[in-house]
């Protein structure tokens, strides 16, 4: 049995937990993530959909995932941050084909003389090397290639999380694509046919209700069309500069 998760919404304190609650409004916490750790070391899927959030709890939740004797796999739509930390404690990162992972350095806010200016920035510097250890694990890129990726904010596709080792694999890709395809430009069922299975469904004139179309006469004609369709296959195509695009 594989026990599924969501990391939704901005990572936050288990402190705070209850006030997103009590607004009803979309959050992740560490114990959020660590209850559903189950003794018996079930199989555990995370979808993560986050913009990041507070650091701390990020990594507290990246460590707990790490140290899970489990198989841990995360699905990620949007790993912004804090959010991208708890996505690297996963063994398989999958990556939606309109996902995004963003890392980038960390941020606080200081305030004092130029001491504690100067301790700001120190505990800056090291929060980032810190951190750019979860991203070395996973990716196998050297303390410095991830330090740079980090200060100048970078994001990436899933392309670029797959190719840059942020991730393993992207969704649906390996899924197998239907073997009949009915029109090769969008996997839409061909027009013609459409409109025959209309203009014999018109033919009834019996109420809706009560409707039964000929299937053998819709079969045979459908039959027909997947062959005109196959003949023409090899056939040079003149594809018209107006074409319609889907989206």
């Amino acid at each position: 049995m594989t026990v599924k998760v969501k990391v939704n919404g901005p990572i936050i304190s288990n402190d705070d937990k209850w006030v997103y609650d009590y607004f009803e409004e979309e959050a992740t916490c560490p114990n959020d993530v660590l209850s559903v750790l189950t003794d018996n070391n079930e199989d555990i899927e995370i979808s993560i959909n986050s913009y990041g959030g507070l650091l701390d709890s990020g990594n507290e939740i990246y460590t707990a995932l790490r140290n899970y004797p489990g198989k841990v796999t995360a699905n990620v739509i949007m790993a912004g941050s804090a959010a991208s930390i708890i996505a690297m404690g996963a063994d398989v990162v999958k990556m939606s084909p309109v996902g995004q992972i963003m890392i980038h350095n960390v941020r606080m806010g200081a305030g004092g003389d130029y001491h504690d200016m100067d301790k700001a920035s120190e505990i800056l510097q090291k929060s980032n090397k810190s951190i750019a250890s979860a991203y070395e694990a996973k990716t196998g890129k050297s303390h410095e290639e991830i330090l740079a990726l980090m200060d100048r904010e970078t994001w990436m596709t899933a392309q670029e999380a797959v190719e840059l080792g942020f991730a393993d694999e992207i969704m649906f890709e390996s899924q197998e694509k239907p073997l009949l395809v009915a029109n090769g430009a969008n996997n839409m069922i061909n027009p013609k046919i459409i409109a025959k299975v209309r203009e014999l469904k018109n033919k009834q004139e019996k109420p809706v209700a009560e409707i039964k179309i000929n299937t053998d006469e819709i079969s045979d004609y459908i039959d027909a069309k997947i062959n005109e369709i196959n003949d023409k296959k090899n056939e040079p195509v003149n594809e018209s500069p107006f074409a319609r695009f889907f989206f």
